[in-house]
């Protein structure tokens, strides 16, 4: 953001990258050129001071044979100085330059037996090689060579490493950028992937189309682009859960206000019917009253199932169930009892062992569960349906199984048995009593529990299956 408020437009990675790789090839050129020039200006220095031993020993053979110094190699200077006192005295004959100054110091800082070099600019000659070599007696030959071979050699030899190292650092710049790009792709289609999804229409669809395509970019990349499809998944999911959260919502909501809708309605009619008896029929009245009851009771109970779903659905803030140390035998028992009294059309076989099933429990939800699941048998099973109830301990889990020799529920609704307004035939009528919210509130209390409830059901035979941890 910065970047763009003061203007400025940043590179590219692959381009960073590749000028960044071709800065530490310009530095390694650098060095190597550097190394390359100076080992063979050193190596032409060496090599033209052996030439000047040489010239010398050959120099100092003439003279040995003739008393005098001859000619030297063209273009070079040779003069034999008598050093007495710290001076150098030109013996002639003598073939000096124009500025013989240089060679007369080097005579004199020859001391002992072994030659002085010295390089110098001799005015009006150019840069020469000087030896200097003592020839016993106090006097010294002093050589010249120009050193204009050699410079012409490193001159030439700089060009030559320079035109190269420069073409060989822009064929690796545009090579390694055309690799990097190559390579760093994947990271830019997972770029456009990424803008493609924040152009996505969330509301429209819980379901992401774009991923993270390409086989090629190395591990690395590979591991990026498997991880950004994992998280697309996972937002794919998250999505998806929410899109059916709000489906599951919506209809809760939509059955919520028909179940409410159609009590609320009777109670106001039976509220109108009560006040025209009240004027005009005393004798109704109470029968209008009653119903006027029976419509509150039953919409006082469905608002009492509605409001411990939302309990349960918030237990990460408040507590669901309140557990407390007993026998869940006992309880059984005990919604048997009720269950025969209330419904004697329906014979109920309980088994229970002779040993209590101690377990931490709820009672009061636990017995609503009982109660939920034996009702939901006698409400959807013709009268004289056998029932039975029984209670026992399976591998360490206190196990509750409901069953019932009814007809039997449908394949295509068991998966659904479970869902909050879901009736098996999916009417809206309550002819047989019930709300839909029966199986849901025993479902989610038992979740509460941190047990699980199964449904097995085939024609002839139902059975809901309560398993709950003792531990």
């Amino acid at each position: 953001m910065s970047d763009r408020l003061f203007g400025r437009q940043r590179l590219r990675l692959g381009t960073r990258l590749a000028l960044g790789l071709g800065a530490l090839a310009l530095g390694v050129f650098a060095v190597v050129g550097t190394v390359m020039v100076t080992n063979m200006e050193d190596y032409l220095a060496r090599k033209l001071d052996d030439q000047m031993k040489l010239s010398q020993v050959e120099l100092e053979k003439d003279i040995d044979k003739y008393g005098e110094l001859h000619k030297s190699v063209y273009g070079w200077y040779a003069a034999v100085y008598e050093v007495k006192d710290g001076r150098a005295v030109l013996q002639p004959p003598a073939d000096l330059p124009n500025d013989a100054a240089e060679m007369a110091e080097v005579a004199q800082d020859v001391t002992g037996d072994q030659p002085v070099f010295r390089t110098a600019y001799l005015k009006g000659n150019g840069t020469y090689r000087l030896r200097g070599c003592p020839m016993g007696g106090g006097v010294v030959l002093v050589s010249a060579a120009p050193m204009t071979d050699i410079t012409t050699t490193v001159r030439q030899l700089v060009m030559v490493v320079v035109a190269t190292f420069l073409l060989a650092l822009i064929a690796f710049v545009v090579i390694g950028r055309a690799v990097l790009r190559r390579g760093l792709q994947p990271l830019s289609d997972m770029a456009k992937t990424a803008h493609d999804i924040t152009s996505h229409d969330l509301t429209d669809s819980a379901r992401l189309a774009v991923r993270a395509e390409g086989g090629n970019g190395g591990v690395e990349v590979e591991e990026l682009r498997t991880a950004f499809n994992t998280m697309l998944e996972h937002i794919d999911s998250s999505l998806a859960a929410r899109t059916a959260a709000e489906q599951r919502l919506r209809r809760f909501i939509a059955d919520a206000s028909h179940e409410l809708r159609t009590p609320l309605t009777s109670i106001r009619g039976y509220a109108d019917l009560f006040r025209y008896a009240a004027a005009n029929a005393p004798e109704e009245r109470e029968a209008h009253l009653e119903k006027l009851r029976s419509e509150a009771a039953r919409m006082s109970v469905l608002l009492d199932d509605l409001l411990l779903l939302a309990r349960l659905d918030s237990a990460e803030t408040e507590a669901p169930v309140r557990p407390v140390d007993g026998d869940l035998a006992e309880l059984v028992r005990e919604s048997a009892d009720a269950f025969q009294a209330a419904r004697p059309d329906h014979p109920l076989t309980v088994t229970t062992g002779p040993d209590p099933v101690r377990l931490r429990f709820d009672p009061m939800r636990l017995r609503q569960v009982m109660d939920n699941l034996l009702a939901n048998a006698a409400i959807h099973t013709p009268p004289g349906t056998a029932v039975s109830l029984s209670v026992g301990v399976e591998q360490g889990r206190a196990v509750v199984r409901v069953s019932d020799s009814g007809p039997g529920i449908p394949i295509a609704d068991q998966a659904r048995i479970f869902d909050r307004f879901y009736r098996v035939d999916n009417s809206r009528t309550r002819d047989r009593g019930g709300s839909g919210l029966g199986l849901a509130v025993a479902h989610s209390l038992v979740v509460a529990h941190g047990g699980t409830i199964e449904l097995e059901s085939r024609p002839g035979s139902t059975t809901f299956t309560i398993r709950i941890p003792r531990a």
